[in-house]
């Protein structure tokens, strides 16, 4: 692995660190706010800053091909992922979500491989499926060992969501990592109005400070601010190979819930943890070929 590789992967994880709090947050949102106006409505309000960015940066317009995979990134990161995520949040915990977001850079290097042109070798889908099923065991010991209907929400979220992920990778290649989620979001901001709009005049209100706060946090940082530094990573460092370092996300939720809401961690966990980064250790240093229909080194 390279270096610029390598720094892809550095940036991916500072955008799996934002990521990490996004399903505590909905949760917290959804106690108070339907959880299609908590999905759809953080990316309409994102869709602000991401145009008035796009304005002051003037940055020119996506061309017809562009679009066309903009579209595909919003079905999965600004409606697919947001909207299943939050009604499963509904009625299962944040870390029970977990049992099948752990998946999610699994499916990412599928996508990679089917969508992207890359060529993950034997050793990297070993690597890959270990780390998987190493977030995936901690999550059912977490969970106490079941499952829940919710968690076949939770599995369109995944499956639907890193189809956006690496869509909006590949994009980045020539786009840029913040212009790729910022045009999504103004390119799905028009099928949004109509449906937010009837779900805020549906909504009990007034809610509380707490919901407003996880609100922003799910808004600014997990539907707008982190797609920076992940999509950037993903382009740098390659799809498939930087999509890993999400195996991570659920360690790290349960770290900052330790720090910020005085959460107790266990031994066992960390052991898990420790786990998971040797395989994405040894999981880099696996080559990725290119397709050869790209041509393009990853």
């Amino acid at each position: 692995m390279n270096s610029r590789e390598s720094r892809g992967m550095l940036i991916g994880l500072i955008g799996v660190l934002i990521f990490s709090l996004t399903l505590p947050m909905t949760r917290i949102v959804v106690a108070e706010v339907n959880p299609l106006l908590n999905g759809l409505g953080r990316a309409l309000v994102a869709a602000v800053f991401a145009g008035a960015l796009l304005w002051w940066r003037k940055e020119p317009w996506p061309t017809w091909p562009q679009v066309k995979s903009l579209a595909i990134t919003s079905l999965g990161v600004i409606i697919a992922f947001p909207v299943f995520s939050a009604w499963a949040m509904k009625t299962i915990p944040a870390s029970h979500g977990a049992v099948v977001n752990g998946l999610q850079p699994f499916f990412v290097a599928i996508y990679a491989y089917w969508l992207g042109g890359e060529r993950p070798s034997r050793g990297f889908w070993v690597f890959a499926l270990l780390g998987s099923a190493l977030v995936v065991a901690f999550a059912l010991r977490a969970g106490g060992g079941s499952l829940h209907v919710a968690d076949g929400l939770m599995l369109l979220a995944v499956v639907i969501g890193a189809l956006g992920y690496a869509e909006g990778g590949k994009l980045a290649r020539d786009m840029g990592g913040w212009q790729v989620i910022c045009w999504a979001l103004v390119v799905c901001a028009p099928v949004l109005l109509v449906p937010v709009g009837w779900l805020a005049w549906q909504q009990p209100w007034p809610v509380s400070g707490k919901a407003w706060g996880a609100f922003a946090y799910v808004t600014l940082f997990s539907q707008f601010i982190g797609f920076f530094a992940w999509y950037a990573g993903l382009a740098m460092g390659g799809i498939a190979r930087v999509g890993q370092v999400q195996l991570l996300q659920i360690f790290f939720t349960i770290a900052l819930s330790a720090l910020f809401f005085g959460e107790q961690v266990d031994a066992l966990t960390w052991l898990f943890a420790a786990g998971v980064v040797l395989t994405i250790a040894l999981g880099k240093n696996m080559k990725i070929g290119a397709s050869r229909l790209t041509g393009k080194p990853v």
